[in-house]
């Protein structure tokens, strides 16, 4: 008899259970959010991201899905935004009305909507692009979008604790006028950036059915190539971020 899995799989695909739907459903329901395994999460994609995905991989077998089915992630790390926004704005004295849109910008703007771009531009080229192809006796599988959000978010909490949190806390010296100031601020920007990206690679990577996912590294050689130049003129990113939303 003919092989008949690709057949079975592009069925199997099209009744496969929507992943938005109880996923946003417990975005309300706090009980039912891992919080403890989020934590282990963030703290593992500063020190062994490697691990995150390893796990990726225990929850497609036991699931059926590569994409989080639990919003914690999102949740929490829209808390930690919240919060180092409103320090940065108690800390540069602006008032209540002009802290609540500058929170409102970078959570909804920095982060939610820069998101959806971003996940869907890596969702559309991976499955165009990179998907190697398939034979009559592999079910055919394709990157789920709410899977390219999820390595979106892992990738930005790394560059979150530099450019939020470690920026802050170093902000008086940044903010500074001279050569060391714009030099440090570089190359916060740098690792930030280049982490981010490595973190996108290891997050496409991990997909047995994607190839030349390397693509997702070229960035980091722009980033290496650029900074020296930024830093040669004097430009220092922190004050010119600072000075978009504070005087």
């Amino acid at each position: 008899m003919l092989p008949t899995t690709t057949s079975k799989g592009r069925g199997a695909a099209r009744s496969a259970p929507p992943l938005f739907g109880p996923y946003l459903r417990r975005i309300v329901k706090w009980q039912q959010m891992d919080i403890e395994y989020t934590f282990w999460q963030m703290v593992h994609l500063c020190t062994s991201p490697k691990v995150v995905y390893q796990h990726t991989k225990y929850h497609k077998q036991t699931k059926n899905q590569w994409a989080r089915d639990d919003p914690a992630f999102v949740v929490i790390l829209i808390l930690f935004l919240v919060f180092a926004t409103s320090a940065y704005c108690a800390a540069f004295g602006e008032s209540a009305a002009h802290a609540a849109l500058t929170i409102t910008s970078v959570v909804f703007v920095h982060f939610l909507f820069a998101g959806l771009i971003l996940a869907t531009l890596c969702w559309f080229l991976t499955n165009s692009y990179l998907r190697e192809e398939p034979n009559s006796h592999v079910v055919e599988q394709r990157v789920e979008w709410l899977y390219a959000f999820d390595v979106h978010c892992n990738s930005f909490f790394p560059a979150f604790i530099i450019l939020y949190v470690l920026q802050y806390f170093l902000s008086p010296l940044l903010i500074a006028h001279g050569f060391f100031p714009a030099l440090l601020s570089n190359l916060l920007f740098m690792v930030a950036i280049s982490y981010y990206h490595y973190l996108n690679f290891l997050g496409y990577d991990v997909l047995p059915f994607l190839d030349r996912t390397t693509f997702f590294l070229y960035p980091i050689g722009l980033v290496i190539i650029l900074s020296p130049l930024m830093i040669l003129i004097g430009f220092n990113p922190t004050r010119y971020f600072l000075s978009l939303y504070f005087s």
